[in-house]
C-alpha cells in the first residue's frame, strides 16, 4: 500500500535541472536506498520530500495525520536543552513530564526514606503513563546508551560533534514517523556504532528513505533503490547488489537503443541529402523526425573516473616511527608507538572517535609534533594529505582555475600529459561547468574537486582522512580502482567497512588511552577476531559467575524496593482481572458460532492473554520467595 506519492516534479538549480519530471511511490514497509553523482541532487529530493524545499511543478501526496522524521546532514540543536529534552524538542508534553519526573527522581534520591517524595515520584510515574512518556523515556535512554551518550541530563552546548550527531540520530529513529528520511547518518560515526544503526534500522518497522556512501550498510538495510542520474529517477526492486545487476542491464540496453537511433538517423539524412524534390507532408514529417532524432539525448554507460595520474620516484625509506608519544588536553592520545612504513604499504587506521587516528595523520603530515619519540621521513617522500575538512576552498574562484593553482599539467602513469581542463573532466566536471564558481557547487562536488586538487601534486604517499565522508559511491568505486594499482604508500583513517576491505591489507587499532595494536588482514576479518574474542571472553565471564554462585551464599535483603512494593500491592488483583478475561473469551467464543473470523481473532487473544498470565504468575512466585526471605532474615 502507498503512503507518498510524488508526481511529476519538476525541479531547477540555476541552469541545472535536477529533476526532470519525476514520479514515484513509497509503501508500507519499504526501505529505500537513494543514490546519485555528487550534486545530482539527492539531498534536495528528500528536503521536498519532507516538504522543506519547494518545486516548480509537481504534487506531492500523502494522508493529512502523516509524520514524516526527518535526519539532515548538519541538524540544528537548541544549545540549553539537556540530551533529553533535545530528543522530545517540540513534544511538549512528554518533554515537560520527563523533566518533572527526572526532578522528582533526583529529589528522592537525595532522601530516600521520605514517604512524601515516595508518593510525589509515584504521581510523576503514573503522569508519564497518561502521555506513554515512561516508554519514551526508557527507548531514548536505551537507544543513546547504545550510541554511546550515557549523561542524559548533559546540555547540548557542551557535546562534541560526533556526539551531537547521535544526538539527532536519536531523536529520529525514537520519534514515531509513518516517513523516516536520513541524509548521511553514518558519516562521523565509528564503525561499532555504524554496525549497531544497521541493526537498528534492519528491524525497523516503518518505511524509511536514506542517503548513504557505506555500501554495506546500504546493502544489509534496504529493500529498494531509488538512483538519480541527469535529472531522471530509475527505481529498483532490492538491495544494493540487487541494483548493480540491474542497473548493468539498463545502461546495456540503452547504448543498444542509442545505437539504433544513430542507425535510424543516418538513414534519414541519407534520404534528405539525396535532395528529393517534393515537398510532400511526407517529407516535412521525415525533417521533423530528424530533428527529434538529433535533438534526442545521447546515452551512453556510465561515466568513469579515470585518475590513472603518475607519481613521483618512492626510495625504500618512507617513515620510521620510534616511541612516538602525543597527549591533547591531558588525554592520552598515542604512548610509545613505533612503526616502520614500506614502500607499497596498504595501511588502515581504525578506532573510536576521538581517539588519535587523525592525530597520528598530521604527525605522519609535518602539522603537528609529538611530545616524545620521534619520525624520520625519506628524502624523496612527497606527501598527498586528503583532511577531513578539506582546506578551505575559495568560494570566488571558479573549479578550473582552482584546480590550474595546483598544476596547469600532469603526467599520467604511462608517461603522457593531460591539462587540467582534461583532468576536470575525468573528475565528472564537464567543461560547461569548469567556469562555475566553487561556492555554488555541492559539498559533495567539493570534496571531489578537493580530491582532484591532492591527486595533481603527484604524490607517492597518500594520507588519507576520511576518505569516504561526502563522496558519491561511483567516486568511491573509482577511487578505490585508482588506489589498487597506485604506485606508493596507502595510509588511510576510515569507517567505510567496504573502503576498508578493498584498499588496505592491515590495520593499526587505537584501543584508548593511547593504547595502539595491529592486525595482519583486513577490516573484516579483523572484525571477525575481534566477534571471537567477545564470543570467548563472555564464556569464561559466564562460567565466572556459576562458580560465583555456587561458593557465594545469596545477599540478604531487608525489604522491596519502592517499585517492587508498588507491583506487590497489585499483583493479585491483576491476575484476577487476567484470569477474569480469559473466562469472557471462551463464553465470546461460544456465543460467536460459525463466525469463524471472530473466533479465529478470539482464539488469538485468548492465547496472548494466557501467556500475559503465565508470565505475571511467575513474577508473582518470584517476588514470594523475595519476601519470605525478607522475612526469614
Amino acid at each position: 500500500m502507498s503512503i507518498l506519492s510524488v508526481e511529476h516534479v519538476i525541479k531547477t538549480y540555476g541552469e541545472k535541472i535536477l529533476f526532470d519530471d519525476i514520479s514515484f511511490t513509497i509503501s508500507e514497509k519499504q526501505k529505500i536506498g537513494l543514490i546519485g553523482v555528487n550534486g545530482t541532487g539527492k539531498s534536495t529530493l528528500l528536503r521536498v520530500i519532507a516538504g522543506l524545499d519547494s518545486v516548480e511543478k509537481g504534487d506531492i501526496i500523502h494522508a493529512n495525520q502523516f509524520h514524516i522524521e526527518y535526519l539532515p546532514q548538519d541538524p540544528q540543536f537548541e544549545e540549553d536543552l539537556s540530551v533529553l529534552e533535545q530528543i522530545y524538542y517540540g513534544n511538549s508534553s512528554v518533554m515537560v513530564t520527563l523533566r518533572e519526573y527526572e526532578l522528582a527522581l533526583m529529589d528522592l534520591e537525595q532522601d530516600p526514606n521520605n514517604q512524601k517524595k515516595q508518593e510525589a515520584l509515584f504521581k510523576k510515574q503514573q503522569k508519564m503513563d497518561l502521555v506513554d512518556a515512561w516508554e519514551a523515556n526508557t527507548t531514548a535512554k536505551t537507544v543513546l546508551t547504545r550510541l554511546g551518550i550515557t549523561n542524559y541530563t548533559e546540555q547540548v552546548k557542551n557535546l562534541s560533534g560526533g556526539q551531537r550527531k547521535k544526538v539527532a540520530i536519536a531523536k529520529a529513529l525514537i520519534q514515531p514517523a509513518d516517513l523516516l528520511i536520513l541524509d548521511e547518518p553514518t558519516n562521523h560515526l565509528d564503525n561499532e556504532t555504524i554496525e549497531w544503526l544497521e541493526g537498528y534500522l534492519s528491524k525497523y518497522q516503518s518505511s524509511f528513505i536514506l542517503v548513504t556512501h557505506d555500501r554495506y550498510f546500504l546493502n544489509r538495510v534496504t529493500n529498494g533503490m531509488f538512483e538519480l542520474d541527469n535529472g531522471k529517477l530509475y527505481v529498483y526492486e532490492g538491495n544494493y547488489e540487487t541494483f548493480l545487476e540491474k542497473k548493468a542491464e539498463r545502461e546495456e540496453q540503452a547504448i543498444i537503443d542509442d545505437s539504433k537511433r544513430k542507425n535510424l538517423l543516418r538513414k534519414e539524412l541519407a534520404w534528405l541529402r539525396r535532395g528529393a524534390k517534393a515537398r510532400t507532408t511526407k517529407q516535412k514529417a521525415r525533417i521533423q523526425r530528424v530533428n527529434e532524432l538529433q535533438n534526442k539525448k545521447t546515452i551512453m554507460k556510465e561515466d568513469s573516473l579515470d585518475i590513472s595520474i603518475g607519481s613521483n620516484r618512492l626510495g625504500k625509506k618512507v617513515f620510521e616511527i620510534e616511541e612516538l608519544s602525543k597527549t591533547i588536553d591531558e588525554k592520552i592520545l598515542i604512548e610509545h608507538f613505533s612503526y616502520l612504513v614500506v614502500p607499497d604499504e596498504r595501511l588502515g587506521i581504525i578506532g573510536p572517535n576521538g581517539s588519535g587516528k587523525s592525530t597520528l595523520l598530521n604527525i605522519l603530515a609535518g602539522k603537528i609534533r609529538p611530545e616524545r619519540g620521534s619520525i624520520e621521513v625519506g628524502e624523496t617522500v612527497r606527501i598527498g594529505y586528503y583532511t577531513q575538512n578539506n582546506e578551505e576552498l575559495d568560494g570566488n574562484l571558479r573549479v578550473v582555475e582552482y584546480i590550474k593553482q595546483k598544476a596547469e599539467i600532469v603526467k599520467t602513469a604511462d608517461g603522457s600529459t593531460i591539462t587540467a581542463e582534461q583532468m576536470l573532466e575525468r573528475f565528472l566536471f564537464p567543461r560547461s561547468i569548469q567556469w562555475t564558481y566553487i561556492r555554488k557547487l555541492s559539498g559533495g562536488e567539493r570534496r571531489r574537486l578537493y580530491l582532484l586538487s591532492i591527486l595533481m601534486l603527484e604524490p607517492n604517499v597518500l594520507l588519507l582522512d576520511e576518505p569516504t565522508n561526502d563522496l558519491d559511491i561511483q567516486t568511491l568505486t573509482i577511487l578505490e580502482d585508482y588506489l589498487e594499482v597506485f604506485a606508493g604508500v596507502v595510509i588511510s583513517v576510515s569507517h567505510d567497512r567496504y573502503f576498508l576491505d578493498r584498499v588496505v591489507d592491515h590495520l593499526i587499532c587505537f584501543e584508548g588511552n593511547g593504547v595502539i595494536t595491529r592486525f595482519q588482514g583486513n577490516y573484516t576479518e579483523y572484525m571477525e577476531m575481534k566477534s571471537t574474542e567477545r564470543e570467548k571472553q563472555a564464556l569464561e565471564k559466564q562460567n565466572q559467575e556459576d562458580v560465583s554462585k555456587q561458593i557465594n551464599t545469596k545477599v540478604r535483603r531487608k525489604k522491596l524496593s519502592y517499585k517492587e512494593q508498588i507491583e506487590w500491592d497489585e499483583i493479585e488483583d491483576k491476575i484476577t482481572e487476567i484470569e477474569q478475561r480469559i473466562s469472557e473469551i471462551e463464553t465470546e467464543i461460544v456465543e460467536a458460532g460459525s463466525d469463524s473470523e471472530k473466533v479465529s481473532h478470539l482464539y488469538e487473544e485468548q492465547q496472548k492473554t494466557e501467556e500475559i498470565l503465565e508470565q505475571t504468575m511467575a513474577r508473582w512466585e518470584e517476588l514470594s520467595l523475595i519476601i519470605e526471605e525478607i522475612e526469614q532474615n
